[in-house]
């Protein structure tokens, strides 16, 4: 909206100052900002109509959880996309993106709402059905903007791009985001720990997104394709960042309020919506290895024993936030320092490989 209002400014009465809101970081710069007042000033007006939490089995901070306002996704989730309409010159992907990601929370906010959980099974099966029509959608316009109408993926270590057919980048986006929902979800369990990563995420995906795809000099020089509307997803995934920051402001250790599945299931879905916009899949590895190693393993090992009777990690407590805690003695903040110093480390040594070694 601010986009176009700063083009009718200049066209219908010449006001010049106006072109600065057609200037994409200045777009950036204001959905941060602004994602990040209104969370932390709106939030808590919130909490007396969140849900309160019951705790949860097998979890080590069931107690001093239980009781809290959760289910703060709904409303810094409901806040981004506020900020992203305000900020973001959408093309049909990137609203499509934004109602999937409020759908999402949605279901995981009901889920919160609920007096008896939902269970695995359904909310699998969800998140199922939102990943393969979220993966479709994305396939079909990005077909539609691409010149020759066909889809690629850019790959470490090899020069130029794969074209990837419907069905193959159907399955894949679905296995991606389905992972990165679950993930996300099974790390938070610590005050403020999945939102530190997220954040990691989407600053490190913003940067991505402006600085290389979307400019398309960058782009050539590292040889990967350049993506037109990349300044416009990066303008989406720093308006995330901002709302996220100010649920984080509530959240630090000890927190006031939690996200539940409403937010961490949003969170997981749009982080894996921008790496299937990157073109590159494996820049999950980049964003969220810790992540996917602290709630996937966890996944892998349930699945196994319950499907195939088969025992993996019998000594280790997962998610692994739970094994350092119980085990090893990490207080909650050694956690979030500790897990974030590695994922910090991870993005940088991947992001090199990724992008030079081609």
């Amino acid at each position: 909206m601010l986009y176009y209002l700063g083009r009718y400014l200049q066209t219908a009465f010449n006001f010049g100052p106006a072109r600065l809101l057609q200037s994409y970081a200045v777009l950036i710069t204001i959905a941060l900002y602004l994602g990040f007042t209104c969370a932390v000033r709106l939030l808590p007006k919130f909490y007396k109509f969140l849900p309160h939490d019951r705790g949860r089995e097998f979890t080590l901070t069931a107690e001093a959880a239980k009781g809290k306002p959760t289910g703060a996704g709904a409303v810094f989730i409901s806040l981004f996309v506020i900020v992203c309409f305000l900020c973001v010159p959408m093309t049909c992907l990137e609203f499509s993106i934004v109602i999937f990601t409020w759908l999402t929370m949605l279901t995981g906010y009901l889920d919160d709402r609920s007096v008896t959980s939902w269970g695995e099974y359904l909310k699998g099966a969800l998140d199922l059905i939102i990943s393969a029509s979220s993966s479709a959608i994305m396939y079909y316009f990005l077909s539609k903007f691409s010149e020759d109408g066909s889809v690629s993926f850019w790959l470490p270590f090899v020069t130029n791009p794969i074209v990837i057919p419907f069905w193959l980048y159907v399955i894949i986006g679905t296995i991606l985001l389905w992972t990165s929902i679950n993930t996300t979800n099974c790390t938070d369990g610590v005050d403020g720990l999945s939102s530190t990563l997220i954040l990691v995420a989407l600053m490190t995906l913003g940067i991505i997104f402006y600085v290389v795809l979307g400019h398309i000099d960058m782009a050539a020089y590292l040889l990967v394709p350049h993506l037109k509307t990349g300044a416009a997803w990066g303008i989406m995934t720093f308006a995330m960042a901002g709302t996220l920051m100010g649920y984080l402001w509530h959240n630090a250790y000890p927190s006031n309020v939690l996200m539940g599945d409403a937010g961490s299931r949003a969170l997981g879905f749009f982080i894996g919506a921008c790496v299937l916009a990157t073109g590159n899949p494996f820049i999950l590895i980049a964003t969220s290895l810790v992540i996917l190693v602290n709630g996937g393993t966890g996944l892998i090992k349930v699945a196994l024993l319950r499907f195939f009777k088969i025992k993996i990690f019998s000594n280790v407590r997962f998610p692994l936030h739970d094994h350092v805690r119980k085990n090893l003695g990490w207080s909650p903040t050694q956690v979030l320092l500790k897990f974030l110093i590695i994922q910090l480390l991870i993005t940088i040594f991947t992001l090199g490989i990724f992008f030079k070694i081609r």
